[in-house]
Protein backbone atom coordinates (compact mmCIF):
# COMPACT_ATOMS: atom_id res chain seq x y z
CA UNK A 1 0.00 0.00 0.00
CA UNK A 2 1.86 3.38 -0.54
CA UNK A 3 2.15 6.08 2.22
CA UNK A 4 0.32 9.17 1.65
CA UNK A 5 4.20 10.57 3.51
CA UNK A 6 6.88 12.36 1.38
CA UNK A 7 10.29 10.92 1.13
CA UNK A 8 12.04 10.96 4.90
CA UNK A 9 8.57 9.95 6.34
CA UNK A 10 8.06 13.95 7.21
CA UNK A 11 4.32 15.37 6.26
CA UNK A 12 4.36 18.14 3.65
CA UNK A 13 4.04 21.32 5.09
CA UNK A 14 1.06 23.45 5.32
CA UNK A 15 0.20 25.83 2.07
CA UNK A 16 2.47 29.02 2.61
CA UNK A 17 0.36 30.85 0.86
CA UNK A 18 -2.24 30.00 3.28
CA UNK A 19 -0.13 30.59 6.88
CA UNK A 20 0.76 34.33 5.37
CA UNK A 21 -3.13 35.47 4.18
CA UNK A 22 -3.83 34.18 7.84
CA UNK A 23 -1.26 36.03 9.22
CA UNK A 24 -1.52 39.06 6.92
CA UNK A 25 -5.26 39.25 8.26
CA UNK A 26 -4.53 38.70 11.58
CA UNK A 27 -2.15 41.86 11.58
CA UNK A 28 -4.27 43.65 9.96
CA UNK A 29 -7.62 43.08 12.13
CA UNK A 30 -5.16 44.53 15.13
CA UNK A 31 -3.99 47.33 13.37
CA UNK A 32 -7.40 48.55 11.86
CA UNK A 33 -8.49 48.56 15.88
CA UNK A 34 -5.26 50.36 17.08
CA UNK A 35 -5.64 52.84 14.27
CA UNK A 36 -9.24 53.56 15.15
CA UNK A 37 -8.67 53.68 18.72
CA UNK A 38 -6.08 55.97 18.09
CA UNK A 39 -7.99 58.14 15.62
CA UNK A 40 -10.72 58.77 18.34
CA UNK A 41 -8.36 59.64 21.23
CA UNK A 42 -6.78 61.93 18.98
CA UNK A 43 -9.82 63.73 17.84
CA UNK A 44 -10.95 63.53 21.00
CA UNK A 45 -7.82 65.31 22.90
CA UNK A 46 -7.52 68.12 19.65
CA UNK A 47 -11.23 69.02 20.46
CA UNK A 48 -10.86 69.23 24.03
CA UNK A 49 -7.88 71.68 23.56
CA UNK A 50 -9.17 73.85 20.83
CA UNK A 51 -12.47 74.25 22.70
CA UNK A 52 -10.14 75.42 26.02
CA UNK A 53 -8.35 77.94 23.95
CA UNK A 54 -10.01 81.48 24.87
CA UNK A 55 -8.75 82.37 21.42
CA UNK A 56 -11.73 79.51 20.23
CA UNK A 57 -14.73 81.78 20.32
CA UNK A 58 -12.90 84.34 17.77
CA UNK A 59 -11.63 81.41 15.79
CA UNK A 60 -14.96 80.04 15.82
CA UNK A 61 -16.85 83.10 14.64
CA UNK A 62 -14.29 84.01 11.82
CA UNK A 63 -13.81 80.25 10.00
CA UNK A 64 -16.61 78.92 11.27
CA UNK A 65 -19.94 81.10 10.91
CA UNK A 66 -22.75 79.07 9.87
CA UNK A 67 -24.94 81.54 8.49
CA UNK A 68 -22.22 82.89 6.15
CA UNK A 69 -21.39 79.74 4.83
CA UNK A 70 -25.02 78.78 3.94
CA UNK A 71 -25.33 82.22 2.25
CA UNK A 72 -22.21 81.65 0.40
CA UNK A 73 -22.73 78.37 -0.49
CA UNK A 74 -24.65 79.59 -4.20
CA UNK A 75 -21.79 81.16 -5.43
CA UNK A 76 -19.13 79.23 -4.39
CA UNK A 77 -21.17 76.21 -5.62
CA UNK A 78 -21.31 77.73 -8.97
CA UNK A 79 -17.68 78.37 -8.90
CA UNK A 80 -17.10 74.71 -8.29
CA UNK A 81 -18.97 73.75 -11.14
CA UNK A 82 -16.28 75.75 -13.22
CA UNK A 83 -13.86 73.63 -11.68
CA UNK A 84 -15.63 70.72 -12.62
CA UNK A 85 -15.79 70.85 -16.07
CA UNK A 86 -12.49 72.92 -15.87
CA UNK A 87 -10.40 69.56 -14.77
CA UNK A 88 -12.73 67.12 -16.61
CA UNK A 89 -11.56 68.93 -19.50
CA UNK A 90 -8.18 69.04 -18.46
CA UNK A 91 -7.67 65.31 -17.78
CA UNK A 92 -9.18 64.03 -21.57
CA UNK A 93 -6.62 66.72 -22.85
CA UNK A 94 -3.79 65.51 -20.77
CA UNK A 95 -4.28 62.30 -21.17
CA UNK A 96 -4.37 62.36 -24.90
CA UNK A 97 -1.14 65.25 -25.37
CA UNK A 98 1.37 63.16 -22.57
CA UNK A 99 0.19 59.70 -24.46
CA UNK A 100 1.74 61.65 -28.10
CA UNK A 101 4.77 62.78 -25.62
CA UNK A 102 5.71 59.10 -24.45
CA UNK A 103 5.24 57.78 -28.09
CA UNK A 104 7.45 60.32 -29.54
CA UNK A 105 10.07 59.55 -26.96
CA UNK A 106 9.72 55.90 -27.25
CA UNK A 107 10.19 55.80 -30.80
CA UNK A 108 13.58 53.59 -31.79
CA UNK A 109 16.36 54.36 -34.31
CA UNK A 110 18.42 57.43 -35.34
CA UNK A 111 15.71 58.69 -37.24
CA UNK A 112 13.91 59.62 -34.81
CA UNK A 113 16.55 61.08 -32.88
CA UNK A 114 14.97 64.85 -33.26
CA UNK A 115 11.55 63.68 -32.73
CA UNK A 116 13.03 62.31 -29.29
CA UNK A 117 14.78 65.71 -28.22
CA UNK A 118 11.56 67.92 -29.35
CA UNK A 119 9.67 65.60 -26.55
CA UNK A 120 13.11 65.62 -24.52
CA UNK A 121 12.54 69.34 -24.00
CA UNK A 122 9.20 69.48 -23.52
CA UNK A 123 9.38 67.23 -21.01
CA UNK A 124 12.25 69.53 -19.10
CA UNK A 125 11.10 72.39 -19.40
CA UNK A 126 6.78 72.12 -18.35
CA UNK A 127 8.18 69.93 -15.56
CA UNK A 128 11.09 72.18 -14.50
CA UNK A 129 8.33 75.37 -14.28
CA UNK A 130 5.85 75.68 -11.27
CA UNK A 131 2.49 75.39 -12.32
CA UNK A 132 1.91 79.07 -10.57
CA UNK A 133 4.69 80.58 -12.19
CA UNK A 134 3.52 79.02 -15.79
CA UNK A 135 -0.24 80.68 -15.17
CA UNK A 136 1.68 83.93 -14.46
CA UNK A 137 3.46 84.01 -17.53
CA UNK A 138 1.12 82.49 -20.34
CA UNK A 139 -2.04 83.72 -18.40
CA UNK A 140 -0.96 87.07 -18.47
CA UNK A 141 1.86 87.90 -20.92
CA UNK A 142 0.35 86.21 -24.23
CA UNK A 143 -2.94 87.87 -24.18
CA UNK A 144 -1.12 91.27 -23.47
CA UNK A 145 0.79 90.38 -27.14
CA UNK A 146 -2.62 90.90 -28.73
CA UNK A 147 -1.68 88.52 -31.08
CA UNK A 148 -4.39 87.85 -34.24
CA UNK A 149 -6.19 84.35 -33.62
CA UNK A 150 -4.82 83.69 -30.50
CA UNK A 151 -8.27 84.08 -27.56
CA UNK A 152 -7.38 86.03 -24.71
CA UNK A 153 -9.95 84.31 -21.82
CA UNK A 154 -7.79 83.49 -18.56
CA UNK A 155 -9.85 80.23 -18.37
CA UNK A 156 -8.33 79.38 -21.83
CA UNK A 157 -4.87 80.41 -21.02
CA UNK A 158 -4.98 78.76 -17.82
CA UNK A 159 -6.06 75.14 -18.86
CA UNK A 160 -3.29 75.13 -21.85
CA UNK A 161 -0.92 75.53 -18.52
CA UNK A 162 -2.07 73.30 -16.45
CA UNK A 163 -2.57 70.79 -19.52
CA UNK A 164 1.00 71.47 -20.69
CA UNK A 165 2.19 70.76 -17.02
CA UNK A 166 0.34 67.81 -16.41
CA UNK A 167 1.14 66.35 -19.63
CA UNK A 168 4.63 66.53 -19.19
CA UNK A 169 4.49 64.44 -15.62
CA UNK A 170 2.16 62.29 -17.47
CA UNK A 171 4.21 61.54 -20.43
CA UNK A 172 6.98 60.01 -17.82
CA UNK A 173 4.22 57.71 -16.63
CA UNK A 174 3.32 56.43 -19.74
CA UNK A 175 6.63 56.27 -20.74
CA UNK A 176 8.03 53.93 -17.37
CA UNK A 177 4.37 51.65 -18.49
CA UNK A 178 6.06 51.30 -21.91
CA UNK A 179 9.80 51.12 -20.62
CA UNK A 180 8.34 48.09 -18.31
CA UNK A 181 7.36 46.04 -21.65
CA UNK A 182 9.92 43.36 -22.76
CA UNK A 183 11.52 44.53 -26.16
CA UNK A 184 10.37 41.28 -27.41
CA UNK A 185 7.26 42.86 -27.90
CA UNK A 186 8.65 44.85 -30.62
CA UNK A 187 10.40 42.21 -32.33
CA UNK A 188 7.44 40.01 -32.36
CA UNK A 189 5.83 43.25 -33.75
CA UNK A 190 8.44 43.55 -36.58
CA UNK A 191 8.92 39.91 -37.14
CA UNK A 192 5.08 40.12 -38.64
CA UNK A 193 5.82 43.27 -40.91
CA UNK A 194 4.27 45.84 -38.55
CA UNK A 195 5.68 49.30 -38.20
CA UNK A 196 7.62 50.93 -35.45
CA UNK A 197 4.49 52.96 -34.51
CA UNK A 198 2.00 49.93 -35.63
CA UNK A 199 4.07 47.77 -33.12
CA UNK A 200 3.28 50.80 -30.49
CA UNK A 201 -0.11 50.84 -31.18
CA UNK A 202 -1.17 47.16 -30.93
CA UNK A 203 1.42 45.64 -28.97
CA UNK A 204 3.26 47.78 -26.52
CA UNK A 205 0.81 50.33 -25.55
CA UNK A 206 -2.12 48.29 -24.56
CA UNK A 207 0.05 46.89 -22.18
CA UNK A 208 1.89 49.61 -20.92
CA UNK A 209 -1.42 52.05 -20.13
CA UNK A 210 -2.75 48.76 -18.37
CA UNK A 211 0.16 48.98 -16.33
CA UNK A 212 0.12 52.27 -15.08
CA UNK A 213 -3.83 52.84 -14.85
CA UNK A 214 -3.31 53.47 -11.05
CA UNK A 215 -0.30 55.99 -11.14
CA UNK A 216 -2.73 57.75 -13.74
CA UNK A 217 -5.54 57.98 -11.17
CA UNK A 218 -3.30 59.47 -8.73
CA UNK A 219 -2.44 62.44 -11.42
CA UNK A 220 -6.47 62.80 -11.59
CA UNK A 221 -6.77 63.34 -8.47
CA UNK A 222 -4.24 65.52 -8.12
CA UNK A 223 -5.83 67.64 -10.79
CA UNK A 224 -8.74 68.13 -9.40
CA UNK A 225 -7.16 70.71 -6.74
CA UNK A 226 -4.60 72.10 -8.64
CA UNK A 227 -7.05 73.78 -11.19
CA UNK A 228 -8.02 76.13 -8.30
CA UNK A 229 -4.92 77.90 -9.00
CA UNK A 230 -6.40 79.51 -12.17
CA UNK A 231 -8.14 81.55 -9.23
CA UNK A 232 -4.50 83.71 -9.92
CA UNK A 233 -5.88 84.81 -13.04
CA UNK A 234 -9.36 86.06 -12.16
CA UNK A 235 -11.22 83.00 -12.95
CA UNK A 236 -14.22 82.54 -11.14
CA UNK A 237 -13.62 79.50 -9.56
CA UNK A 238 -14.75 78.38 -6.55
CA UNK A 239 -11.55 79.34 -4.36
CA UNK A 240 -12.18 82.67 -5.65
CA UNK A 241 -15.45 83.36 -4.96
CA UNK A 242 -15.02 82.24 -2.01
CA UNK A 243 -11.81 84.78 -1.97
CA UNK A 244 -14.64 87.50 -2.85
CA UNK A 245 -16.85 87.17 -0.27
CA UNK A 246 -14.44 86.67 1.87
CA UNK A 247 -13.54 90.47 0.73
CA UNK A 248 -16.68 91.69 1.53
CA UNK A 249 -17.21 90.21 4.75
CA UNK A 250 -13.57 89.90 6.38
CA UNK A 251 -14.74 86.46 7.60
CA UNK A 252 -12.60 83.34 6.34
CA UNK A 253 -16.01 80.96 6.32
CA UNK A 254 -17.04 80.61 2.63
CA UNK A 255 -13.21 79.32 2.16
CA UNK A 256 -14.42 75.92 4.16
CA UNK A 257 -17.61 75.68 2.23
CA UNK A 258 -14.77 75.20 -0.54
CA UNK A 259 -12.79 72.90 1.37
CA UNK A 260 -15.91 70.68 1.80
CA UNK A 261 -16.56 70.84 -1.61
CA UNK A 262 -13.29 69.81 -2.85
CA UNK A 263 -12.99 67.19 0.01
CA UNK A 264 -16.48 65.75 -1.33
CA UNK A 265 -14.80 64.75 -5.09
CA UNK A 266 -11.31 64.06 -3.94
CA UNK A 267 -11.73 61.75 -1.21
CA UNK A 268 -13.66 59.54 -2.64
CA UNK A 269 -11.71 59.57 -6.33
CA UNK A 270 -8.57 59.17 -3.53
CA UNK A 271 -10.05 55.79 -2.55
CA UNK A 272 -10.99 54.50 -5.56
CA UNK A 273 -7.49 55.00 -6.70
CA UNK A 274 -6.21 53.18 -3.67
CA UNK A 275 -9.15 50.24 -4.42
CA UNK A 276 -7.84 49.62 -8.25
CA UNK A 277 -4.32 49.78 -7.28
CA UNK A 278 -4.88 47.22 -4.60
CA UNK A 279 -7.30 44.98 -6.64
CA UNK A 280 -4.58 45.68 -9.76
CA UNK A 281 -1.56 44.42 -7.19
CA UNK A 282 -3.95 41.24 -6.03
CA UNK A 283 -4.87 40.27 -9.29
CA UNK A 284 -0.97 40.69 -10.80
CA UNK A 285 0.20 39.13 -7.21
CA UNK A 286 -2.49 35.73 -8.92
CA UNK A 287 -1.02 35.86 -12.08
CA UNK A 288 -4.38 36.93 -13.24
CA UNK A 289 -2.97 40.29 -14.59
Amino acid sequence: MASDQPPGGQLAPPSLTGGVNTYFAQEGARGALIAFVSTVVFFAVAIFAIGRSENWPTVQKSFFDVELMWDSLPAVWDGFTTNVWMFLIGQVAIMALALLIAVMRSLKGPAFLPVRLLAILFIDFFRGIPIILGLLLFGFGIPALRLPGLPNSAVFWGLVVVVLSYSAYTAEVYRSGIDAVPDSQRLSAASLGLTQWQGLRYAVLPQAIRNVIPALLNGFVSLQKDVALLSVLGVREAVREAQIITGRNFNYSPYIVATILFLAISVPSARFADWYTARDRARRSQGTG
